[in-house]
């Protein structure tokens, strides 16, 4: 057997989202893409902003020898300089170009984390429905995930961490605005995750960290704004990625941060740096940390995003599916209809209607729609929507 034994049971219980991707795949090649209504993925249809490629541009004609060349293993002084002067635009906390990793992506930056403060078998809390792939990042450094539910309208239960937490806790890690709901935690119930930390970090003799994963942090609506954790609770990090608001996935750059207040400072972030190399990331992509520098306050038009939400959240309820408006990222999560949320989303494949059960995200019952879609592609769905939640409700 050529294949290790964990990376076989891995495979067997890797991602719903990209084997709904690769099944959306088949049919485009079957029926015709125009088609097929491929909600699957949360790949950014948008293109980045205009200045980004005019900064690519600057960039590739400076004619500075080493460019191209190692850096420190944090990243480039200048890039985090610019994340830290943004940090310090909207939290009350002093950031300095030692609290910053340039990391490669915000998937990149939750391992950086993870590998730095765990210890074999301590656990993270995570409230679910959430983002699956935590499970692998904790695997990879012998972490072990406690998942909580979240109440009816997605918001933390405060009670069930606070009943998670015990002497093995190491962190509790959340993600707003959330994927795959689309919630964002309010700043009361951020202040009174930091206050249970706090209480639990006394009572059990250790310090009990958060973690905040906000690729979506610029992506909200109706005039709403992300709260800071760094606000609520100092002994915590942020992580993120330029993916989601500047469209570009593929270029695998963000940025983690430590608040300037953490404990063992010295440690923790000498220990970043460390995890940063001996994770094999080495450095995050050149090019794109000065590039994002630049860019720190740029963004897609959001409103394409709202237009799209309220497109699709109004054709859903209308036609009688329940549905928690999301308050931003591009992912609605409604109830399915019937209780076997995979069934379900096997039912929509026969309207060639690709989503991804809630039992992928641990929400099950419900299912995910990513929406980073061209409008039309929306209103031709809907009516399939309809003719299913018709179907199952008989």
């Amino acid at each position: 057997m050529s294949v290790s034994e964990k990376i076989r049971e891995s495979i067997k219980r890797s991602s719903w989202i990209r084997k709904m991707f690769e099944e959306g795949n088949k049919r485009k090649q079957k029926y015709g893409p125009e088609n097929v209504y491929d909600f699957s993925l949360g790949n950014p249809d948008l293109e980045p902003p205009p200045v980004f490629k005019e900064v690519l541009k600057e960039l590739v004609a400076d004619p500075k020898p080493g460019l191209h060349s190692y850096m420190p293993n944090a990243g480039y002084v200048e890039s985090r300089q610019a994340v830290a002067d943004y940090l310090n635009s909207y939290n009350k906390a002093h950031f300095t170009p030692d609290n910053i990793v340039m990391t490669v992506g915000a998937g990149g930056g939750l391992n950086v984390i993870l590998k730095t403060i765990l210890n074999p078998g301590e656990e993270v809390i995570i409230p679910s429905p959430y983002f699956v792939e935590y499970n692998f990042y904790l695997d990879n450094h012998q972490g072990v995930p406690k998942i909580v539910p979240t109440k009816e309208d997605f918001s933390l239960d405060l009670e069930a961490i606070e009943a998670a937490v015990s002497e093995r806790t190491k962190a509790v890690l959340i993600n707003s605005p959330n994927n795959p709901t689309g919630k964002v935690y309010s700043g009361e119930e951020l202040a009174s995750l930091g206050q249970l930390l706090t209480d639990a970090s006394k009572k059990f003799g250790k310090t009990v960290y958060l973690i905040s994963d906000e690729p979506y942090r610029k992506i909200v609506f109706d005039g709403l704004t992300v709260p800071s954790v760094f606000d609520a609770y100092p002994e915590s990090f942020v992580v993120t990625s330029f993916s989601k608001d500047l469209s570009i996935p593929g270029e695998r750059i963000g940025f983690a941060a430590a608040h300037p207040g953490i404990s063992d400072k010295e440690g923790i972030l000498g220990g970043m740096v460390l995890c940063n190399r001996i994770l094999g990331y080495v450095n995050a992509p050149a090019l794109m940390q000065r590039a994002v520098a630049k860019l720190l306050d740029q963004s897609v038009d959001i409103s394409i995003y709202q237009k799209r939400r309220d497109l699709f959240y109004e054709g859903l309820t209308k036609c009688g599916y329940e549905v928690v408006k999301p308050e931003g990222a591009f992912y609605l999560f409604p109830k399915s209809p019937i209780e076997d949320d995979v069934r379900f989303v096997a039912e929509l494949q026969e309207e060639n209607i690709l989503v991804v059960p809630g039992s992928g995200f641990g929400g099950p019952g419900h299912f995910r729609i990513a929406y980073c879609v061209a409008d039309g592609v929306i209103e031709r769905a809907l009516p399939g929507f309809e003719r299913v939640l018709n179907k199952v409700k008989g």
